[in-house]
């Protein structure tokens, strides 16, 4: 595709010849025909003829602008060549009276458009332009994400801008193609075409008065135009220097926009003059991602129609340019659908996006003999206990007699190799299996808080490890602090010198290393040069990671309790990181809105997540380890393949930044919370939400499934640990074909039936949230007095 002119911006006649403005392009300056092929669908695929349509937009001006204003028009030497060609449009689909209301208009006499028409000519750039013109106006109407755009649409609109007009318009850009990092001034000069600033309350009240005036089935759908076209509206008359106009504008409908969107506008409302916009990451973020609104084909037709009846231009031209409108077949949704999923800077998320397939099942577990020995130790087993019992854990936790189908291949990635201890540790966790409890609304879980007293260092970051043995502490003083929670002190190992005296060869050569004059219950290691955000051990507990204000995650041994690595790649503070449950990898997220997975002996990292459009808050691993989720400031979350570092589904429903992710122990399902206090629960195989846990009045800041995920534990700001029934919340769930397709959610009503239990602490803010492996919970917080 000839990529230089194809996508220079022409002038159109599209417009009306006697507007003021030098007629404004339909494509936009990020044109060209592969941009619009989401939405070519052909005027007469709707049932009206393109002819009058034609005629209409050529005879009447959009705006009532005085004659005199079409002269210099046409004296430009391709303003002319268009016009021509409309006329000759005109005269061979025998629309006389408009031929001759257009030529009067735009005084020109018979000769000219005769001479254009010449037969020598005939085939030439005149009948080319005027093919080309028709097949633009074609193009420019858009319509449904059609598979196949009308050919003559996406090729037409690379003919007129070669032939019609021989030179782009001066004072427009060229193509905005790259969507990643764009160029700032390229970005805001998109903003350029302009109508007159006076008229842009008028526009955006007339369409506010024809959504609210339309059906109730659409009102809704239509309603979600409103904040885009706001915020479009009011960047377009800040850029173009209009202080006054954009003022009076933002006054006087930023209080009609939905509530969620109040941090946004106050980041708008800032926004006062052009230069402010250079540095504005928000701004860029809205400008360069599209935003997306899903609207059923009926509120579409409706809206395309008033908006072609009313010569809206200014308000089409954002629509086209700004928004991606994913258009589905079926009843328009409700505005408690619509408000379940929208809310993220980026309006909702494509269909697309959830389509690709997720492997969400569990990889098998290894086989490990359990040795006899041990059970003779233990009086109480006898030989086959332990064997009676794993089928039970299989029945709800990891199947490892049969491959789940759902599962990735077991070497889609590498993953570490067991190592005896790692072994020894699978099982222990067997024999705590034996003896979990198995919960449910009748038998709700103790908790164990621990409360953090006197933490003046300000406790930003806890973790417990999986053998709820150890705790961690980040805190705001830059240290990391590390207790034993149980009798078993930690020992740091001897000094090299004392190591060279011991006999290797014993068997408790791992107990002799250890030097019993540091045996301690609390160990602080000092390396971080500001708050520490995250921590997790690893889940052989030999380590430690943490992610902290400076910008490194740091690699701690738990037997030296040493820094052995820092990891420089985040050049803003890292919010969160998290080992893989394999151990091995790791992921980390930060401010400069990036996850990055790294392997513990790699100094760079290994994959690159990018596409949120605010910082990455919380990350977590899938059980699998194959996908990791991401939960960012921008209210939505992602889920990331590690294999090739595609992101494979956007979740949307948030109304504030995600603090919190989990997985269910089965790998089907997420929970996410955020600030809005609500947990919204996901479900990853069909990319649906399937619930929503209204309860919590602050921010989520910790979400855990039980061992066997029959219950949700949630711990908040608002000094609360909530317990709901997630077996109920995912059982009978509509996942059919239709849901899928469309969006169309039936959350119930009321979650307060799922609410198992609400426990409140004195005044502490609960930061993390932990089930042993007997599914007791343990919880932690920094007490703050009032």
């Amino acid at each position: 595709k000839p990529e230089g002119t194809a996508n220079a911006a022409t002038p159109q006649a599209g417009n009306g010849a006697g507007e003021s403005d030098g007629g404004t392009t339909n494509n936009g300056p990020n044109g060209g025909s592969e941009k619009r092929c989401e939405r070519a669908s052909s005027v007469s695929r709707d049932g009206e003829t393109p002819k009058p349509v034609i005629a209409v937009s050529t005879v009447v001006p959009a705006r009532a602008a005085p004659v005199p204003a079409a002269v210099p028009e046409v004296s430009a030497p391709h303003d002319r060549q268009t016009l021509l060609a409309v006329l000759q449009f005109l005269r061979q689909s025998n629309l006389r009276e408009a031929e001759e209301a257009l030529r009067r208009e735009a005084r020109l006499l018979e000769e000219a458009v005769a001479g254009s028409g010449a037969p020598g000519e005939a085939d030439g750039t005149g009948a080319e332009a005027a093919s080309a013109l028709l097949s633009r106006v074609t193009a420019s109407a858009p319509g449904p994400a059609a598979p196949d755009p009308p050919s003559t649409g996406a090729s037409g609109v690379v003919t007129v801008s070669g032939s019609a007009s021989g030179t782009a318009a001066p004072g427009k850009v060229g193509s905005v193609a790259v969507e990643d990092q764009p160029d700032v001034s390229a970005v805001l000069s998109a903003y350029n075409q302009q109508g007159d600033p006076a008229m842009y309350e008028e526009y955006y009240s007339g369409l506010k008065h024809f959504i609210e005036c339309s059906l109730d089935c659409h009102r809704a759908e239509l309603s979600q135009l409103f904040y885009p076209l706001f915020v479009h509206m009011y960047l377009e008359l800040v850029y173009n220097q209009h202080e006054n106009e954009a003022k009076s504008f933002f006054e006087k409908f930023h209080g009609d926009q939905e509530c969620y969107y109040q941090d946004d506008l106050r980041v708008l409302s800032s926004l006062t003059k052009k230069e402010h916009m250079k540095g504005n990451e928000t701004m860029l973020d809205f400008r360069t991602s599209k935003f997306v609104l899903r609207i059923s084909r009926d509120s579409y037709q409706l809206l395309k129609r008033h908006l072609q009846e009313k010569q809206n231009n200014q308000i089409w031209n954002i629509v086209q340019e700004h928004l991606y409108i994913d258009i589905f077949d079926g009843m328009p949704r409700s505005k408690q659908q619509i408000d379940a999923m929208v809310g993220s800077l980026a309006g909702e998320a494509k269909r697309e996006a959830n389509k690709s397939k997720v492997f969400f099942g569990l990889l098998k577990e290894p086989e490990i003999e359990v040795p006899l020995d041990d059970e003779d130790e233990e009086g109480e087993n006898e030989e086959g206990k332990p064997k009676k019992k794993k089928p039970k854990k299989d029945s709800i936790g990891s199947k490892s007699k049969k491959q789940d189908p759902n599962a990735p291949p077991q070497n889609r990635i590498p993953l570490p190799e067991l190592k005896d201890s790692d072994k020894l540790d699978k099982i222990m966790n067997m024999k705590e299996t034996t003896k979990r409890v198995r919960l449910g609304p009748d038998c709700l879980p103790s908790i164990c808080f621990y409360t953090f007293l006197n933490a003046y260092q300000g406790l930003t970051a806890v973790d417990v490890t999986d053998d709820s043995s150890l705790i961690a502490g980040g805190f705001a003083d830059s240290t990391v602090r590390v207790w034993s929670v149980t009798p078993k002190k930690l020992r740091s190992v001897k000094q090299a010198a004392d190591l060279s005296l011991i006999d290797k060869e014993s068997d408790d050569v791992l107990e002799r290393i250890m030097d019993e004059k540091t045996a301690s219950e609390l160990k602080i290691l000092y390396g971080h040069s500001g708050p520490v955000y995250g921590a997790s051990f690893s889940p052989d507990r030999n380590y430690l990671l943490s992610s902290s204000e400076d910008g490194t995650v740091r690699l701690w041994s738990l037997q030296t309790f040493t820094c052995l690595v820092g990891y420089k790649g985040h050049n803003y503070p890292v919010w969160d990181t998290q080992f893989s449950p394999y151990g091995y990898y790791f992921v980390s997220g930060g401010h400069d809105r990036v996850a990055r997975l790294w392997a513990t002996d790699h100094y760079q990292p290994l994959r690159i997540f990018a596409g949120h459009l605010a910082d990455v808050n919380c990350t977590r691993f899938h059980p699998n380890s194959n996908y990791v989720a991401t939960g960012s400031a921008d209210r939505t979350v992602r889920l990331w393949d590690v294999l090739n570092g595609n992101c494979v589904r956007i979740f949307t429903g948030h109304k504030g930044p995600i603090h919190s992710l989990t997985f269910s122990p089965n790998g089907r399902f997420l929970a996410t919370g955020a600030t809005d206090g609500r947990v919204l629960l996901w479900d990853i195989g069909h990319g649906l939400m399937v619930g929503e846990l209204k309860g919590h009045t602050d921010t989520v800041c910790s979400l855990r499934f039980s061992r066997d995920g029959e219950i949700l534990a949630s711990g908040s700001m608002d000094n609360t640990v909530r317990l709901w029934d997630a077996i109920k919340a995912f059982e009978d769930l509509e996942t059919d074909d239709f849901t899928t397709a469309t969006g169309h959610i039936n959350l119930p009503e009321n979650s307060q039936e799922l609410l198992l239990g609400t426990y409140m602490t004195k005044s502490t803010p609960v930061v993390h949230l932990h089930f042993t492996r007997r599914n007791l919970v343990l919880a932690a917080g920094a007490y703050s007095p009032q």
